[in-house]
């Protein structure tokens, strides 16, 4: 089994950053994409950043410019640098990995549990 593991969720003002970071662990034989969702209370979850194994990035509009995502492969590790949070970017911010176990000859998608972020005054 795969483990992903969210931190650097918190309460910040408008204006403020934060940094998530999402490790992986388990049996784990190769990482392809990762990506960040969020899910905001009675709203669906969405895809806000995601990432290739070499580097290509994606953002959602409302994000880009704002938001950096980045990861360490030797780490198993995906980040994203929040800049200048508003109120509208508070969610509970999910990461996503597609990952090969020693088990499995295809990729398969994993969660994380999930880590609050509340932009507040």
């Amino acid at each position: 089994q795969v483990q992903l593991v969210e931190s650097g969720g918190g309460l910040v003002q408008p204006g403020g950053s934060l940094r998530l970071s999402c490790a992986a662990s388990g049996s784990i034989r190769s990482i392809n994409a990762m990506a960040w969702y969020r899910q905001a209370p009675g709203k669906q979850r969405k895809l806000v950043a995601a990432i290739t194994k070499g580097g290509s990035t994606n953002y959602t509009d409302s994000v880009r410019g704002r938001f950096t995502i980045s990861r360490d492969n030797a780490k198993n590790t995906v980040y994203l640098q929040m800049n200048s949070l508003k109120p509208e970017d508070t969610a509970v911010y999910y990461c996503n990995a597609d990952v090969i176990t020693a088990y499995t000859v295809t990729y398969h998608s994993y969660w994380g549990q999930g880590t609050q972020v509340t932009a507040s005054s």
